[in-house]
């Protein structure tokens, strides 16, 4: 009964929850059917009585007073006989509804404006990563008055996400007119990573060797030391982020010994929370060997100076500190051959003790059988006149192979036993390997050049896995030495980087540079193991490239490229010294291909294009 009553007072075209969607088909219908059942329901109900109808106690239009003294009847009121009345809850509820609307929006009014302010307080507040805008600048540090011995250095000194570039130099200063007088001084620079400007600068006593920025304390990156090597006795760390200096070693500490080599980072071994270090000297009057452990915190030496006598012919090698994978700590060098000394034997000498601290304590049983027959202190690693010597991270392994060029080619040692994994015989090869991933197995490639005939220079790619040739290439070059770089992607690939004089459509086709432009102008070029075939021509300079050197911007993964280049007067002397930094992503989309060969399919400009736009550049997890 209630669904009927309840269907009979539906106005037309209302749409009831109980009823689903509105039809308007049907509505004729329904409207038909609900008279009907009305007219049934009165007349059950005995019809019209006296003027009044079932449904309720109605007063007549007619009546004046009624109309006048009488509220008009809610259709709530309405109710049929022998049925209660509803409550007027709902009557209440539509009378407060607009004040609750009025709260609803006020609140919601109110969170928003709170929202946006708070949104914007963070804003202002907390600053956005620095983005690198500068694709590309140069900078112009002056004449070049001396050598260029130091290599490029990167480290972020202020903390702005952007590593930064430290370099050291030489210029002549006139100390009267007409240059009588002159002296050479040195300077310490750091150049800001982001536009090149000068963060600060440090006078030198002398001209450096070497500079390296690390954090003595393990775990801590608050305080970021930088270590500069003189050529003769000067060892000082400045603070990075001032630059101002922390510690110098004291010259007389090195007696009649200069510095052989850049400093080595140590263990600690003075238990003082700080990583302490170990610089080698070398006699003026006689071939003496000279370790010095030096304190990381203070600078002043732990114990007596450590000397050894070495016999051998050639270049200088190491030091360099090696880890074996049980925790053995050995020192690398030589002349012209690889030896080794155990840290815990220089320790104890130095210290004028029989112990050493626990740490120093672990033997490498593999190492200690190449010791002498009369069992000295020096381990014979390898004596087949070694040029370099590097150390590379082996795949899964926690030790490192050692990579020896040689004169007759390279040869990589097993760390853990120092046997030879693979030898390769290759000619002309003097510069420096470097390290990247070519192929897929996720073993380190090695990029070589060797010398190639006159003005001629051959880039080659070993793997590193077998010692096998797996890319090579004859390009125009006519400088000597040219520095060569890697840089890894996230896709853990590397593009290599070097630097040649122009591939023109003579050269490509030719084995002589006689096409090619005149001497003088030199391209950097890019190698990337998906396009074999493939170089990318990314910039050009008419100076002599000394140094570079690749960083990461881990924020934006891109990488940026930082060379350091002297001019040449017409008498054949360096003149200026200018520093350059180059966005690796914004060159490889403004880049120049150059085809080495055709092959099939063709490879297209755009396809090329899309897949360069998608490269990330990650750090490098290898060490060398």
């Amino acid at each position: 009964m209630a669904t009927v009553l309840s269907r009979a007072l539906k106005l037309p075209g209302k749409k009831s929850p109980d009823l689903g969607e509105y039809d308007p088909l049907t509505q004729a219908d329904s409207d038909e059917s609900e008279d009907d059942l009305v007219l049934n329901l009165q007349q059950k109900n005995g019809g019209v009585k006296n003027g009044k109808s079932a449904l309720g106690d109605l007063p007549e239009p007619d009546s004046d007073a009624d109309v006048a003294g009488a509220a008009k009847p809610h259709l709530s009121e309405v109710t049929p006989e022998g049925f209660p009345s509803e409550p007027l809850g709902g009557l209440e509820q539509k009378a407060t509804s607009p004040l609750v609307s009025y709260v609803r929006t006020s609140v919601f009014l109110l969170t928003l404006v709170i929202s946006m302010v708070l949104v914007l307080l963070c804003a202002f507040l907390i600053p956005c990563p620095p983005r690198d805008l500068h694709s590309a600048w140069s900078r112009r540090l002056g004449s070049q008055g001396g050598g260029d011995l130091s290599p490029l250095e990167l480290a972020d000194v202020n903390r702005d996400g952007l590593r930064d570039v430290l370099l050291t130099f030489v210029t002549t200063r006139n100390g009267t007119e007409g240059g009588v007088g002159s002296q050479p001084t040195a300077d310490l620079v750091c150049l800001s990573g982001m536009n090149g400007s000068t963060l600060w600068s440090s006078p030198l006593p002398e001209e450096a060797q070497d500079v390296t920025c690390l954090d003595l304390i393990p775990g801590s990156v608050a305080k970021t030391i930088c270590l500069v090597t003189g050529t003769r006795k000067m060892l000082s760390a400045f603070n990075a982020t001032s630059g101002k200096v922390l510690w110098t070693l004291n010259p007389n500490h090195l007696s009649n010994g200069t510095l052989a080599a850049p400093v080595v980072v140590l263990p600690d071994l003075d238990e003082d929370g700080v990583r302490d270090l170990v610089v080698l000297a070398i006699g003026e009057l006689q071939p003496d060997l000279c370790f010095l452990l030096v304190s990381g915190r203070t600078g002043s030496p732990v114990g007596r100076p450590v000397k050894y006598n070495i016999v051998g012919v050639g270049n200088l090698i190491g030091p360099q500190v090696y880890i074996t994978a049980s925790g053995a700590v050995y020192i690398l060098f030589g002349f012209g051959n690889i030896q080794a000394v155990a840290l815990r034997d220089i320790f104890v000498q130095a210290q004028n003790r029989d112990s050493s601290p626990p740490s120093l304590q672990i033997e490498e049983p593999e190492w200690e059988k190449h010791r002498s027959v009369n069992l000295s202190e020096l381990i014979d690693v390898y004596s087949d006149g070694v040029e370099l010597l590097q150390l590379v991270k082996a795949p899964d392994s926690n030790s490192s192979s050692l990579l020896i060029t040689t004169r007759q080619g390279l040869v990589l040692l097993r760390g853990q036993d120092l046997m030879p994994h693979w030898k390769l015989n290759l000619q002309g090869l003097r510069s420096q390997p470097t390290p990247g991933y070519f192929t897929d197995d996720q073993t380190l490639d090695f990029l070589l050049q060797t010398q190639d005939g006159d003005g001629m220079k051959k880039m080659t790619v070993v793997d590193g896995g077998s010692g096998s040739i797996v890319w090579s290439y004859s390009i125009p070059c006519h400088m000597k030495e040219t520095p060569t770089t890697s840089a890894i992607t996230s896709d853990q690939k590397s593009v290599f980087l070097f630097w040649a004089e122009a591939l023109t459509a003579a050269s490509l086709s030719s084995d002589d540079s006689s096409g090619a432009e005149p001497p003088g102008l030199y391209h950097l070029y890019l190698l990337h193991p998906a396009f074999p075939s493939i170089l990318l021509d990314l910039s050009n300079t008419t100076g002599i490239v000394t140094a570079s050197e690749v960083g990461i911007n881990d924020i934006w993964k891109d990488a940026f490229y930082v060379t350091r280049t002297t001019g040449m007067s017409p008498e054949g002397h360096p003149t200026s010294l200018v520093v350059s930094k180059l966005s690796l992503r914004w060159a490889l989309m403004e880049g120049q291909m150059v085809q080495l060969k055709e092959t099939t399919p063709k490879i297209g400009r755009g396809e090329l294009r899309r897949f360069l736009s998608r490269i990330k550049f990650v750090d490098s997890p290898y060490q060398i």
